[in-house]
C-alpha cells in the first residue's frame, strides 16, 4: 500500500504555544503517543546518530508506532561500531531505518581536504546538515532525543521549537540523567560499544575521544554542537 503523502504544515506561534502546554505535563510516552494524534506519522522525521545511548529514544517509538521510519545520517567518518550498533537496534527493535548522505563529490572534498581539522563546522555543514535539509521539505515536525541538561543550548528549548520551516519536537527534553539511566537499566538496553572505552558521547572519529557527556566531541574545539539542532 502507497503512503499517503500528506502537505507539510507550518504552525503558527499560538498553536506551537498550545503544544507546549498540553504536553508539558505529560510523561514521554504519553507524549510520543500523542504526537501521532495531533500528526500523521507521514508528517513526522525521526532521526537517530546511533550514538552512546540512541536505544532510549528509539525503543520508546518503536513501542508506540511500528511505522515511523527512522533516518541515519551517515556521514561517511563514524566508527565501524557505531554502524554495528545501528545494525543491532535495528533488529532488536524492528526499526525502518533510512541512511542519508552527502553528494559522494563533496564527501569526497572533504576527505581529500580533511576539513574536519581546519573547518569542523564546514565539515558537519556538508557531510551532516545539508543532507538532512533536502528531506526536511517532507515532514512538518521533526523529533530529536535532545535532554536540556546535556549543553547550555540546550537548556533554552521548549518541547516544541520552530526551527527554519520544520517543528522541532523534544519528547526527552526535561528527562533528567538519572531517570535516562534508569529506564536504560530497567529494559537492559543495549549501549554503544564505545561507552565501556569511556565515550559518553558519540559522532563521527576523526571529531571524537573519550570523555564525559559532550566533553569529548570536537577536542580542542569550542564547538559544542554539529549545527543540526540549532
Amino acid at each position: 500500500m502507497d503512503e499517503i503523502a500528506y502537505p507539510k504544515r507550518v504552525l503558527t506561534e499560538e498553536e506551537i504555544n498550545i503544544l507546549n502546554k498540553k504536553y508539558q505535563p505529560l510523561s514521554v510516552d504519553q507524549r510520543i503517543n500523542e504526537l501521532y494524534n495531533d500528526f500523521d506519522v507521514n508528517e513526522v522525521m525521526l532521526t537517530s546518530s546511533f550514538a552512546a545511548t540512541s536505544a532510549f529514544l528509539l525503543k520508546l517509538f518503536a513501542d508506540i508506532n511500528k511505522q515511523q521510519e527512522v533516518f541515519f545520517i551517515d556521514t561517511g567518518y563514524h566508527f565501524p561500531e557505531t554502524l554495528d550498533y545501528k545494525e543491532e537496534l535495528s533488529r532488536k527493535y524492528n526499526l525502518n531505518v533510512k541512511s542519508i548522505s552527502a553528494l559522494k563529490e563533496e564527501h569526497a572534498f572533504t576527505t581529500k581536504d580533511e576539513t574536519w581539522k581546519k573547518n569542523p563546522d564546514f565539515c558537519c555543514s556538508i557531510n551532516k546538515v545539508k543532507p538532512l535539509e533536502i528531506i526536511k521539505e517532507n515532514y512538518s515536525v521533526w523529533v530529536s532525543g535532545l535532554m536540556e541538561w546535556q549543553s547550555d543550548h540546550r537548556s533554552t528549548l521548549n518541547i516544541f521549537e520552530q526551527r527554519g520551516e520544520i517543528l522541532k519536537f523534544y519528547p526527552l527534553l526535561d528527562v533528567s540523567k538519572e531517570r535516562r539511566d534508569s529506564y536504560i537499566e530497567k529494559h537492559q538496553l543495549p549501549f554503544h560499544p564505545l561507552v565501556e572505552k569511556g565515550y559518553h558521547s558519540i559522532g563521527c572519529s576523526h571529531c571524537t575521544v573519550p570523555g564525559e557527556d559532550r566533553s569529548g566531541r570536537w577536542n580542542n574545539n569550542p564547538k559544542t554542537e554539529c549545527g543540526l539542532h540549532l
